[in-house]
Formats: structure tokens, sequence, C-alpha cells
């Protein structure tokens, strides 16, 4: 029977964009939204055939809010059961994906710093990628990095050019 997890705006544990509060609310909204997807399948990998990560709209009394959720198409497949228990409690912080937070906030005001999701991504693939002797520096980045090549893997070679190219 198909579900759906409530995964949360942004790691537990980090500033989030407030309904009613935030200025420009739904841009940054929908911008953490994106980001914290990527997080979640640079620390768990691509959900499964049946499983999707999306992003969900909620009514409230102040306006639309959204949140990222994993849809369970099929409970009865163990790849999607064992994917689903892994996400269900989202990340505790954005280091967790080897990402920095992609919206810093300042009271009521919140800024992109580097507002292309594919930039993101290529940030925390250098961040998580192997040292010239092939190993990487602590085992979570070998996670990160191999589910974020295998999700993006144009982005990855984007990396890879960048680490060949010129220092500028």
């Amino acid at each position: 029977m198909p579900y759906t997890i409530d995964i949360g705006p942004a790691p537990a544990n980090a500033p989030c964009a407030q309904l009613g509060q935030t200025r420009d609310f739904a841009r940054v909204n929908r911008f953490e939204i994106a980001a914290y997807r990527i997080a979640i399948i640079a620390v768990h990998g691509s959900p499964p055939a049946g499983c999707g990560l999306f992003a969900k709209a909620h009514q409230h009394d102040f306006g639309t809010y959204r949140t990222l959720v994993l849809e369970v198409g099929d409970d009865t497949d163990p790849l999607c059961r064992a994917y689903a228990e892994a996400v269900e409690p989202g990340l505790g912080s954005w280091l967790e994906a080897a990402m920095a937070p992609p919206v810093e906030y300042h009271g009521a005001a919140a800024s992109i710093p580097r507002p292309d999701l594919d930039e993101i991504t290529i940030g925390a693939l250098l961040s998580a990628r192997p040292g010239p002797d092939g190993h990487f520096a602590i085992p979570a980045f070998e996670t990160i990095h191999t589910h974020l090549a295998a999700a993006f893997p144009a982005l990855d070679e984007v990396a890879k050019a960048r680490l060949a190219g010129p220092i500028t």
C-alpha cells in the first residue's frame, strides 16, 4: 500500500525558512527543500524504483509551506522499506552530507550564497572527494561521494574537471 513519509524542510538542527517570518518565504523554502533532497541523496543514495523524494505543499493559516517527503509506492518491496527506514529520521545537519548550509539567516532576512543547486552538488562532491592516493579522509565521504556521483554523473564530471584544471 502506498504511503508518504514527511522528512521535513531541512536537517533537524539547522535553521530553516519560517512561514510568516522569513522574507520571500516561498522562494527560500523551495530552494531549501531542493537542497535537502540533494543532502538526503548524498547520505542515503537515490531512492529505489517505487520510491521518490518530492516537495509536498501543506496549507497553514499563514499560507503554504513545503516539506521534503518520501513517497513509497509499494511497502512490500524490501528495497523501498529499507530506504524508507533509513531516510525517515532525516538528517541532523547539513554537514552530514558534506554540505554548507544552503541558506544563511539574519533575523527575518535570508540569503542564498550559492543559488545554483548544481553548484551545491558540485561543492559536496568536491568536499567528499578522495585524496590523490584514492582514499577518502573519512568513511562517510566515500558514501557521500559515491551516492552523489551515481545520482548526478554529469556534475561529478564537472567536479573532476575543476580539480584537473588550473587554479584561478
